[in-house]
């Protein structure tokens, strides 16, 4: 009778149909337990790989005709200082990456998955509206031509373009998504080395920036950033034309 060990080695490769029989007529408790394992592994493969062909269905339905899809995403519109980073990402259609909306993710799981999808990608390309930009053009058309950035720079011409809920300046034909970082690979891909790229700017920031809590705030108008912004003043990366940062400058 084969030990556990080797049991557990013959089920990490791919079972046969009769090594599954027999562990399921084998009496001893860890058997049982190694088929109980096994199949918690599959369901939760099968379940992975659904999940997959789900969020991955508007690029099945464009690749026939449309080779190239980008996906396009934005990280920090709402917060009070730093650049929003734009990102398009042109996956191959084979990606098998468990991408997700960047806000569902860890920040451990986003640094994971950033270098896979840069080099597993055909072409990733960011767009980035610093402060400046953002008082001048306001929050939303500032994004909007950073997205607009990202796609133009691309390595490799898009003919298609999926974008979280906005809309790129490109004559590429386009669809907007509502919550698209969660319903699309390609968006999903884009959002999570948006976010990376930014909060490590963010990180920068805070070194140069001492005393507004950058590195865990990334920007964003918390307790400890308006204490900053109350007590230091504000920062060559503060966005002037939101209420918060204005206030302050005032005082």
């Amino acid at each position: 009778m084969a030990t556990l060990s080797e049991l557990k080695k013959q089920l990490l490769t791919k079972p046969t149909e009769e090594l599954l029989q027999q562990l399921a007529a084998d009496p001893r408790v860890g058997a049982q337990n190694l088929l109980d394992w096994y199949e918690r592994r599959e369901a939760d493969e099968e379940a992975k790989a659904l999940d997959l062909r789900y969020r991955s269905r508007f690029e099945h339905e464009l690749w026939p005709m449309y080779p190239h899809v980008a996906g396009i995403d934005e990280v920090g519109r709402g917060p009070l200082a730093g650049p929003v980073v734009t990102c398009a990402v042109i996956l191959p259609h084979d990606c098998q990456l468990p991408v997700n909306d960047s806000k569902q993710l860890t920040r451990h799981e986003r640094e994971r998955l950033y270098p896979l999808i840069v080099s597993q990608a055909l072409a990733v390309s960011l767009g980035v509206a610093d402060n400046h930009m953002i008082d001048r053009e306001n929050i939303y058309h500032a994004t909007e031509l950073a997205m607009g950035d990202a796609v133009a720079n691309l390595r490799v011409a898009p003919d298609f373009l999926l974008v979280d809920a906005m809309h790129v300046p490109s004559p590429v034909p386009q669809r907007k998504l509502i919550h698209g970082d969660a319903n699309s690979i390609s968006i999903g891909a884009a959002s999570i080395v948006a976010k990376v790229v930014r909060d490590r700017l963010m990180t920068m920031y805070d070194g140069i920036y001492p005393g507004y809590d950058f590195k865990d705030n990334m920007g964003y108008g918390t307790k400890k950033h308006l204490e900053g912004l109350a007590e230091y003043g504000v920062t060559a990366i503060h966005r002037m034309s939101f209420s918060p940062v204005r206030d302050a400058a005032s005082r």
